[in-house]
């Protein structure tokens, strides 16, 4: 047995026989039929058969680990896409239903607006000749099975009208039930999708409709050369009884012929390669096996149909226990889900209306749900990839994935638009998108946005009809109008790019530079995918700095201003030098504070200040504008402690640091001397002082001040004599000697980075002499009670395109190279609408980055939903286009950084709207739309 089956193994599959989407190994009764023709598996086969009659257990498909088989629904090639030597994937053909005449040219008629009832897709007209045979097969004097089957005798009239078999003289205006339609699985799709439209099927309708109306049939094509027809045998052993009955209901009339239009064109195939599919099998085959879904045929009722029950009746087996779906099974990944679904409970999780299916969340991937959602249910994408989108695939793009990421795509999108769809797991289209993006293989949390550009990118190589991309020359464009160059601009990209994808999503922008100094003008027109639109602030946001002074006389001061909530960094200065009355020949360094030390400085102007935390701890120190060159001393405090466990004395840090830019720090005792000028404001009142102070330097006069050691004129005691009272300065955060800044000997000191940080030990006694606490107590950017309610700050979606579109400097990392003089300059920028797509993707930039901060914005956008007039914003206007568009998706995030949860809000049937939460379903009301955590909008042109 074992030599048997590798041989089976090595049987090669010609490629003419994948066109009829054969199912040789995937179901039992196929491999044992596979092996009829092996004398020692005869018997073996009859047992079998015999002794599954006697087992009231009930067979269902293969395990789940086996999701696909030659015999699967489009695009069946899900093992292919994770194999290495996948290759073309669209020569793998899609499964046949059978379907009524009439059904299927309506849909037809109306999706493709064909003349004749057939549209574009034209057929081929077979007459049927029907009979039902029955034969009782005797192995010995103990086995013995009674065979039944339908044969179907095919024979086609008249010839295609191409050599393609796209066309057939006269048309396809049969419309009893005995005219019959053969069409593939995106034909289906689609016609069902526009039916279940054109009825306005309530929620649950479908899923009851498609349950009863579709069922599966194992049937065995074979070709006979002497007729020059089709053979087509449906035997009771390779289908469930109920199916058989009802095929025998189907196809065993008296009324006359039956007619078979075949608009799949598989079956002309069959015509053309017969005798070279014969050849090619080391033993010639005539019979073949493949599986045929039948929807929505009336069952006839006649003198054949009295009979195939009689002669079931004389079948001496007991009744089949449960369902014994052996060859019959409709495919594991598309069709098993058309089971009866569990009584709804108050939300939608088994919703069961067409496109009314949910993900399943397979571990942090709510974010992929989420744009995933959007785009199966943008119209234009839906009925693309029920169609035949494979055409269009291409294999050669190296910028691609080789089709595996547009196949996988549509795979899931017809899953999901399956009628009677229960929730999906989409492993292996997380699985493909990992292959070629690492970072979104894992299950951590994701932007769904960003998530989304990678997709919409990767779907346009995929699906790129240019399958080589010609090389474009840049013009010069000098001189000519912006509509010339625009148009030339579109022209070039179009030429280089053109999908399906490009068709809907793709717009055009117009982008000005100018340059500060000679105002040379750079025009470009550039495509885009999807606008990410800045939040603009209408509301004020209240921030509170410690101001430090360096003129050793003023305390620190704490100063509460208004700045606007998408200002930047120079609103925050401006609002501070107002407040502290900053004189002309000073100026402001900001620095963030924590725990002793500053964690960094906010000198770029153009900083976002709302990427500032609430509790960030701010201080602004004024220096004089003079100074500018110096290097920035910064003094950090440390002093000593005891731990309470060990014992040990350690330097622990302390306060507020210090700084000043100092000029000359050739001797330890210029930069202690700077060091104690700063410290002057903060000397205890004399009258708070203790009177136990021998240590020399140390003496008060009669105003209460710390008179020899703020004397600049005052000799410097030895080192010996001062050391145990006075401060230690050193170039390093340990107090150790070897970094100790000596008082009167000069010490080399690196100021190549512009900055000096510089380490001061207190002695017991100084703390004592100054008031540390006004250095060590700093307020927090804004301090929220806990039970405050906070306000919603409010912006429409017009202001937030305003903010896209106005003109603003770039910033020093984005500068631009004037070609008029020769250098980098930071040139202003100016954003146009010029060309708008047929889907519109916003992006609200609700999450800010930068070196030191992470932030998200709450603000709540006001969107249009039925009316987003783009008319006042277009540089360019179409009078053939319009600027209108109208809300049919939203991708939501809730919750904070790095973690919160992606929901999707979708337009579904007639304005009705849905929440789709991960695998459930709801369905919720347009007033519910507007939240303050929509992310990404999409929009469709009216």
């Amino acid at each position: 047995m074992s030599r048997s089956l590798g041989s089976l193994k090595r049987l090669r599959i010609p490629p003419q026989l994948e066109a009829f989407n054969f199912s040789l190994y995937h179901r039992s009764t196929s491999f044992f039929s596979l092996l009829s023709s092996l004398s020692p598996f005869r018997l073996l086969k009859r047992l079998f058969f015999k002794t599954l009659r006697y087992f009231p257990v009930s067979f269902h498909r293969m395990d789940s680990s086996f999701l696909f088989s030659l015999s699967s629904p489009s695009p069946s090639f899900a093992d292919d896409v994770l194999s290495s030597d996948y290759s073309s994937p669209s020569s793998s053909p899609e499964p046949l239903f059978l379907v009524p005449l009439r059904w299927w040219t309506d849909a037809n008629a109306a999706l493709y607006g064909g003349g004749g009832g057939c549209g574009e897709n034209k057929g081929i007209l077979y007459n049927v000749m029907s009979r039902l045979s029955n034969k009782e097969l005797e192995m010995d004097d103990f086995l013995s099975e009674v065979e039944s089957e339908i044969v179907l005798d095919m024979t086609r009239v008249g010839d295609t009208g191409t050599a393609q078999g796209e066309g057939v003289s006269g048309s396809c205006s049969g419309t009893s039930d005995l005219s019959l339609a053969l069409i593939s699985e995106w034909m289906f799709l689609r016609a069902f999708r526009w039916h279940n439209d054109t009825k306005d099927v309530g929620a649950f309708l479908a899923a009851a409709d498609i349950i009863q109306d579709l069922f599966s049939l194992q049937i065995r094509l074979s070709f006979s050369c002497k007729t020059d027809s089709l053979i087509i045998r449906i035997n009771r052993k390779d289908n469930e009884l109920r199916d058989f009955d009802r095929a025998c209901s189907i196809f065993c009339v008296d009324s006359g012929m039956l007619e078979i239009w075949d608009f799949s064109g598989q079956t002309n195939q069959f015509f053309m390669y017969d005798r070279k599919l014969l050849s090619d099998f080391d033993q010639p085959r005539e019979e073949m096996i493949l599986e045929l879904q039948v929807y929505g045929v009336a069952e006839a009722r006649d003198s054949k149909r009295e009979k195939m029950i009689t002669d079931q009746c004389k079948i001496e087996a007991p009744p089949i226990s449960g369902t014994m779906t052996m060859n019959g099974s409709m495919d594991d990944e598309l069709f098993s889900r058309f089971k009866q679904s569990p009584p709804l409970d108050g939300s939608y999780s088994n919703a069961c209306a067409l496109g009314l299916t949910g993900l399943y969340n397979l571990g942090n991937t709510c974010f992929m749900n989420s744009a995933l959602q959007c785009l199966v249910h943008t119209r234009e994408l839906v009925d693309y990839f029920l169609g035949d989108f494979r055409k269009d695939l291409n294999f050669e793009n190296p910028l691609g994935m080789n089709g595996k990421l547009a196949l996988t795509f549509g795979e899931l999108l017809r899953k999901l638009w399956a009628p009677g769809a229960t929730p999906v797991a989409p492993r292996i289209f997380k699985s493909v998108i990992a292959g070629f993006a690492p970072q979104f293989g894992g299950y951590s949390q994701h932007d769904a946005q960003e998530f989304l550009a990678f997709l919409l990118d990767g779907l346009h190589e995929d699906l790129d009809r240019v399958k080589h991309k010609p090389y474009v020359e840049v013009k010069d464009v000098d001189g000519h109008l912006d509509e010339e160059v625009a148009d030339e601009h579109w022209r070039n990209h179009l030429a280089r790019n053109d999908s399906i994808i490009v068709d809907l999503c793709q717009g055009q922008y117009r982008s000005t530079l100018v340059c500060p100094v000679c105002k040379k003008l750079s025009i470009t027109f550039d495509p885009f995918m999807y606008l990410s639109l800045p939040l603009p602030s209408t509301t004020m946001r209240k921030m509170t700095l410690t101001i430090f002074s360096t003129d050793g006389i003023t305390l620190p001061l704490p100063v509460t201003v208004a700045v606007p909530r998408d200002g930047t960094l120079s609103d925050l200065v401006e609002a501070l030098s107002v407040a502290c009355c900053l004189r002309d020949d000073e100026t402001l360094l900001i620095a963030e504070v924590f725990d002793g030390s500053v964690l960094g400085y906010l000198e770029e102007p153009s900083g976002k200040i709302d990427l500032i935390r609430d509790q960030a701890h701010l201080v602004a120190y004024r220096m004089l504008k003079e100074s500018q060159r110096s290097p920035l001393f910064v003094f950090r405090h440390l002093r000593e402690e005891k731990s309470e466990f060990t014992g040990y004395i350690y330097c622990k840090k302390f306060g507020v640091p210090l700084l000043s830019r100092v000029s000359n720090f050739s001797e330890g005792s210029e930069i202690r001397k700077e060091f104690l000028k700063l410290l002057n404001p903060f000397v205890m009142p004399a009258e708070e002082l203790s009177n136990d102070y021998d240590c020399k330097g140390i003496d008060t006069n009669g105003d209460g001040k710390i008179e020899s050691i703020l004397d600049e004129d005052a000799d410097i005691e030895p080192e010996s004599e001062i050391d145990s009272c006075d401060f230690q300065f050193y170039l390093n955060e340990s107090c150790w000697k070897e970094y100790k800044i000596e008082m009167n000997n000069p010490r080399p000191i690196s100021v190549s980075s512009g900055i000096v940080n510089v380490f001061v030990s207190w002695p017991k006694k100084m703390l004592e002499v100054y008031d540390t606490s006004l250095m060590s107590v700093l307020p927090e950017v804004h301090k929220s009670t806990l039970f405050s309610r906070k306000y919603q700050e409010s912006v429409s979606l017009y202001k937030c395109l305003d903010a896209f579109l106005k003109e603003e400097p770039l910033g020093p990392e984005d500068m631009w190279y004037c070609p008029s003089c020769k250098t980098h300059r930071q040139a202003s920028k100016k954003l146009d609408l010029w060309r708008l797509p047929e889907i519109l993707v916003i992006h609200l930039k609700r999450f800010s980055y930068n070196r030191y901060f992470r932030n998200k914005l709450e603000t709540f956008v006001d969107f249009p939903i039925n009316d987003f007039d783009l008319s006042n914003y277009m540089a360019h206007k179409n009078i053939h286009m319009s600027h209108h568009y109208m809300l049919y998706a939203v991708s939501n995030h809730q919750g904070g950084m790095g973690s919160g949860h992606y929901t999707a809000f979708i337009q579904h049937g007639q304005n009705r709207w849905y929440e789709f939460d991960d695998s459930n379903v709801f369905h919720i009301s347009e007033e519910q739309i507007k939240t303050s955590s929509a992310y990404v909008l999409f929009y469709r042109r009216i």
